[in-house]
C-alpha cells in the first residue's frame, strides 16, 4: 500500500483498517516513510478525527512496535500516574517518591516538553547528573532496588511513540485525543504498571480546554486500558492557571523538593500531589480508601520518607542528591525581570497557555524538535487567579540568561493577565472538577 493513499483516505474522512495503521506505524518506525508524510497524516487525524477502532488499532501498533515489560516477579503492586499536561505541572516529581516511599513500585516513563507544556524528562535532567536514558535492565535494577525509577522512553518500549511524540510536538498535532490517547496507553501499557491514575487537566493551559472534551479523552483513556486489564481511573482537574508558583526545569525541581521538605507551598499544588498519590495508594491496595490514601501521603512528606526516597532516586540514576538539601545546586539564570501589573484591581483571567509558550520563547521549552532547553530559565509566579493587586506590583518575574527574547517572553506575559478592577466577586475554579472511575 502507498503511504500517499493512506494520507489521502484520512484527509477524505476514511476510515483506515488495523492492517493499514499497523502498516504505517511499522513503516515510520523502521525509517521507511518520511517525517513530512507522517507528518501529513498526523494533521490529516487533527482535522478528521479516528473511530474508536482506528483508536484501539493505533494503541495496539505502537504498543507491539517494542517490547512490553513485565515486572510480576517484583513482590508488590506496580502503579502509575499520567497527566495529559500543563504549565506548571511537576507532579510526578513529588507524588512517585510519595507512593514509592510508601511501600508501592512506581515504574514510571515519561515524557519531554510537548507544546506549551513541559516535560519531566526536562526537570530531572536540569539535577546534575541525572540520567533518564536508562537501559530496560537498569531500569529494572533501579525499580527493584528503590521502588521507582524516572525514565524516557528506552529503544524497546513503544519506540514508535517515541518517534511519533517528537513529530507531533513540532507540527501543530498535539490536541487530538485519538492521538494523545494512543501515545498515553501505549507507553503506559507497556512498562508493566498494573494501575493507572490519569490526570486530564482542563483550562486555558491545557491541551484540551473545554471541560467536555477533558471528560471525553479521560473516558476514552480509562475505557482503554481496563479493555487491556489495568485498573484505570481519571481525574479532570483545572489548568487555567500555573500549577505552583514556578515554572521552569530547575526552578519546579526547586519547589517539589521544598514541597518535600515540608516548606509552605502553593496550596492548589500540594494538594493535588496529594490526591493523585491518594488515589494511587488506593489504586496499589496500600490505602483501604482515598481518605486514607490522602493521610498516608501526608505522612509520607511530614516524615521526610518522600524526600529520603527522591534522593535515592536521584543518586541511583547518577544524580547529586545534594540537591535535595541545597537547591542552590541546581542551575541558576544570570538574570532577572519583573513583569507588573497595568493597573490596580484583580487577576480576572490568565492565559495559561502564553505563559507556557514564553517559557519555550526563553529557553524553557523546544520551537524545533532539536532545540537545546536552558534548565535555568523560567518564572517565578507571584499572582494568581482572582488575586489582588496593586499598579506596579510584579505580576511574575522572568529568570533568563539570553536578552535576545526578554522583549518576546515579557510581552506574552504581560498579555496573559487580564487585570479587573475592584475586589473579585467569584471563587477560583474547583481544582479537581471529576472524578471518573
Amino acid at each position: 500500500m502507498r503511504v500517499v493513499d493512506l494520507i489521502i483516505k484520512k484527509r477524505d474522512g476514511g476510515e483506515l483498517t488495523s492492517e493499514e495503521i499497523a502498516a504505517l506505524v511499522r513503516g515510520f518506525t523502521g525509517g521507511h516513510i518520511p517525517d513530512y508524510q507522517m507528518a501529513a497524516w498526523l494533521m490529516a487525524v487533527i482535522i478528521r478525527g479516528m473511530a474508536r477502532a482506528e483508536i484501539a488499532a493505533l494503541t495496539d501498533a505502537m504498543l507491539r512496535s517494542g517490547e512490553v515489560v513485565d515486572f510480576s516477579d517484583l513482590p508488590a503492586p506496580k502503579v502509575d500516574k499520567h497527566s495529559t499536561g500543563g504549565v506548571g505541572d511537576k507532579t510526578s516529581l513529588v507524588l512517585a517518591p510519595i507512593v514509592a516511599a510508601a511501600g508501592l513500585y512506581v515504574p514510571m516513563i515519561s515524557g519531554r516538553g510537548l507544546g506549551h507544556s513541559g516535560g519531566t524528562l526536562d526537570k530531572l535532567e536540569s539535577i546534575p547528573g541525572f540520567n533518564v536514558n536508562l537501559s530496560l535492565s537498569d531500569f529494572r535494577r533501579v525499580l527493584a532496588a528503590c521502588g521507582c525509577a524516572l525514565i524516557g522512553q528506552t529503544p524497546e518500549i513503544a519506540p514508535a511513540d517515541k518517534k511519533i511524540y517528537a513529530l507531533r510536538d513540532v507540527t501543530g498535532t498535539v490536541e487530538s485525543q485519538a492521538l494523545m490517547c494512543a501515545s498515553i496507553m501505549s507507553k503506559k501499557l507497556a512498562e508493566g504498571c498494573e494501575s493507572l491514575v490519569l490526570d486530564v487537566k482542563t483550562g486555558s493551559g491545557a491541551f484540551m480546554q473545554k471541560e467536555d472534551d477533558a471528560v471525553s479523552l479521560a473516558g476514552l483513556m480509562v475505557e482503554t486500558g481496563r479493555a487491556m486489564g489495568r485498573q484505570t481511573m481519571a481525574l479532570i482537574t483545572d489548568m487555567n492557571e500555573p500549577l505552583g508558583r514556578w515554572v521552569g526545569n530547575a526552578l519546579e525541581i526547586r519547589e517539589c523538593i521544598e514541597i518535600m521538605q515540608n516548606r509552605p507551598a502553593e496550596k492548589r499544588l500540594r494538594d493535588i500531589c496529594i490526591e493523585l498519590s491518594a488515589w494511587m495508594l488506593k489504586l496499589g491496595g496500600r490505602a483501604r480508601s482515598v481518605e486514607d490514601g490522602r493521610a498516608l501521603a501526608g505522612e509520607m512528606l511530614r516524615s521526610g520518607k518522600a524526600l529520603a526516597k527522591f534522593k535515592e532516586i536521584i543518586k541511583l540514576q547518577g544524580g547529586d542528591p545534594a540537591v535535595c538539601d541545597d537547591v542552590a545546586r541546581l542551575p541558576q539564570a544570570r538574570h532577572k525581570a519583573d513583569v507588573t501589573s497595568p493597573a490596580s484591581g484583580h487577576i480576572a483571567e490568565i492565559d495559561c497557555r502564553s505563559v507556557g509558550i514564553a517559557s519555550c520563547v526563553i529557553g524553557g521549552g523546544r520551537e524545533k524538535k532539536d532545540d537545546v532547553i536552558d534548565p535555568a530559565v523560567g518564572f517565578e509566579i507571584h499572582a494568581g487567579l482572582l488575586d489582588p493587586v496593586e499598579k506596579g506590583q510584579p505580576l511574575a518575574t522572568i529568570h533568563y540568561n539570553a536578552d535576545a527574547r526578554l522583549a518576546d517572553a515579557r510581552d506574552l506575559l504581560a498579555r496573559a493577565y487580564r487585570i479587573a478592577p475592584g475586589p473579585a466577586a467569584a471563587q477560583r475554579p474547583a481544582l479537581i472538577k471529576r472524578v471518573i472511575e
